[in-house]
């Protein structure tokens, strides 16, 4: 399929955007997506009731390629009810997700599809860098473990957002838990089903450090950590206060490292 044209009735790669007051980044996001050398995709950009010009940006993207979908939200609900409006109207087999303010490098779809596929797995993840507000590299690669299973990810929130890929062909319809922390949530249910996540070592995505995002707010992250593995997954005291200190231990790691 070419770019521009439209898509096929079920694209290989859905790409779920949820996207609130993103004017300075979005276009640049949607580009990262237009540029990958897979062309099978759809692009479901869910704009959370937003305040500026978000939504016009993605009507001028989808114009000019039909992969581009705008999905909106009459009233302002959070990133996850944001994901979920996308995630129903998303026609992939394969979910990928994409903040409104991050990255791709142009082979991250083509190359984790095939990874999937090599390896038969339900859930991925890759690789990737910081960046700042400007597109500065930040620090070191990310890298990550070579595959995750429940109990692991408990541990070693090592699953970032705008790497992971699930296959519903082997998991099933996806939709997201409207509370903090959505995203490990659901690789955490998915996990939890028996389903072993595997990570692509490879340099594919970036992640840019805004102000006031969870990644610049350690503490907010910590708290939201403690109430997955409490209030959702239901884990008994001492069980998440170990779970906690190696998470803890990592996050320390990461910001000495990296």
């Amino acid at each position: 399929m070419r770019a521009g044209s439209a898509p096929e009735a079920r694209p290989l790669v859905s790409v779920i955007t949820a996207a609130y007051n993103a004017e300075t980044f979005i276009r640049e996001t949607i580009a990262s997506v237009r540029h990958q050398t897979l062309e099978d995709w759809e692009m479901l950009v869910a704009d959370d009731a937003s305040g500026d010009n978000t939504a016009a940006i993605v009507r001028d993207c989808a114009a000019t390629d039909a992969r581009v979908k705008l999905v909106t939200l009459q009233r302002n609900g959070g990133v996850a009810a944001a994901r979920n409006a996308a995630l129903a109207e998303a026609k992939g087999r394969f979910i990928a997700f994409l903040d409104s303010d991050d990255l791709w490098l142009p082979e991250k779809l083509e190359r984790q599809v095939a990874f999937m596929r090599q390896r038969d797995c339900a859930v991925s993840y890759t690789a990737f860098r910081r960046i700042n507000e400007d597109g500065r590299q930040l620090g070191r690669l990310i890298t990550v473990p070579e595959r995750l299973t429940y109990a692991q990810l408990l541990k070693n929130t090592a699953i970032a957002t705008l790497t992971g890929m699930v296959d519903t062909d082997r998991t099933g319809p996806i939709r997201m838990t409207e509370a903090r922390r959505d995203d490990f949530i659901l690789w955490l249910s998915i996990l939890k089903r028996g389903f072993v996540a595997y990570g692509l070592q490879e340099d594919l995505a970036r992640y840019r450090v805004v102000h006031g995002s969870l990644s610049s707010k350690p503490k907010r992250s910590a708290a939201w950590t403690w109430s997955v593995y409490r209030e959702v997954e239901k884990l008994g005291l001492l069980h998440a206060s170990w779970c906690m200190l190696h998470y803890g231990a990592r996050a320390v790691l990461k910001r000495l490292v990296f």
